[in-house]
């Protein structure tokens, strides 16, 4: 049997090799996702520059868009007090730019009372020059006020070229307090949603930039912060009567501020909501919009040399005991 097969095969021929089987093609790797570009450089010149983003960015929910701040993370002083100190430089910038291109700038502040508008004035005011930046916080109004048009006492605050005012409250009154708390009527209140609209087309037809925030506080907070200030005699007369109010009529509020908006969120004035729950983020992220909303160029002038004195040669001082003092405390 053993010679039979090997007689079979033909001379000079080799027994034939089993096929090997095919090698599997390697998977191919997958491409990386290309990086996204980063915003291209602002060009040099002439056009109007807008303010350089903050170092610190503020928190985004999952969805990538403004959500609620997570209270779990909180904000060092450090990161608030360097971002706040970068946006005041850049408000100086903005306050420059002003004044040299003569223009006109109205900021309305409304909002929830302890909603944070004030802090956010006084942090906007710090490093800027009180006649150009301007604060406007109208009392109640007198009884010959009460004959005028109802614009006619804001309208004498409006600013003049290269100025601008902040509006701690506004016209807006009408739409809020004046209507819940009853100190206008019913026909009153229809004539203002009307009127209003036109009469904010009219100040941005006239050149004014008209930018308007409404602060946003919830009812647990606006409760810790009135009972903050009930607790510090240094903020007990922030607290008023009205304020007190305004917590037995928190719906009521709610209701005339959906129909306020529903009536004056133009597209020549929108509204732009700022979340105040957490005061420093809502002063840093009401600040950065403002730089935002007006473009701008850093005429920061050059830093200039300090002269010598001039010579004292017969200048004779008067006697100390000739001035009253301020008694040395401490």
């Amino acid at each position: 049997m053993g010679k039979g097969r090997q007689g079979s095969r033909a001379k000079g021929t080799r027994p034939s090799k089993p096929k090997a089987k095919p090698k599997p093609k390697p998977k191919p790797k997958p491409k990386p996702k290309p990086k996204p570009l980063s915003p291209p450089a602002a060009a040099a010149g002439p056009t109007a520059l807008a303010p350089s983003p903050p170092s610190f960015t503020p928190i985004l929910d999952g969805s990538g868009s403004h959500g609620p701040l997570p209270e779990t993370r909180r904000l060092s002083r450090k990161n608030y007090e360097m971002e706040l100190r970068h946006l005041q430089i850049e408000l100086v910038k903005l306050q420059e730019w002003v004044r040299h291109k003569g223009l006109r700038v109205v900021v309305l502040f409304e909002g929830r009372d302890a909603a944070g508008k004030g802090g956010v004035i006084k942090r906007i005011t710090q490093s800027l020059s009180p006649r150009i930046c301007k604060v406007v916080a109208l009392a109640a109004p007198t009884e010959r006020e009460r004959t005028q048009w109802y614009f006619q006492r804001y309208v004498a605050h409006l600013p003049a070229a290269g100025e601008i005012v902040l509006f701690d409250r506004s016209w807006y009154n009408r739409a809020g307090v004046e209507r819940v708390m009853g100190f206008c009527n019913e026909t009153q209140l229809r004539e203002f949603m009307r009127t209003c609209p036109e009469f904010e087309r009219m100040l941005v037809r006239s050149g004014i930039q008209l930018i308007k925030y409404w602060f946003s506080v919830s009812d647990e907070v606006q409760e810790q912060r009135f009972q903050a200030r009930i607790d510090d005699p240094t903020k007990r007369w922030k607290l008023s009567e009205m304020d007190l109010a305004s917590r037995e009529r928190w719906v009521e509020f709610s209701r005339a501020k959906d129909e306020m908006f529903h009536y004056t969120d133009i597209k020549q004035a929108p509204w732009h909501v700022v979340r105040a729950d957490n005061k420093k983020r809502a002063r840093l992220n009401c600040i950065h919009h403002l730089l935002s909303m007006i473009p701008y160029e850093d005429l920061t002038p050059a830093p200039v040399e300090l002269p010598q004195r001039a010579n004292n040669s017969g200048y004779v001082r008067p006697p100390m005991s000739d001035q009253t003092f301020v008694p040395e405390v401490y």
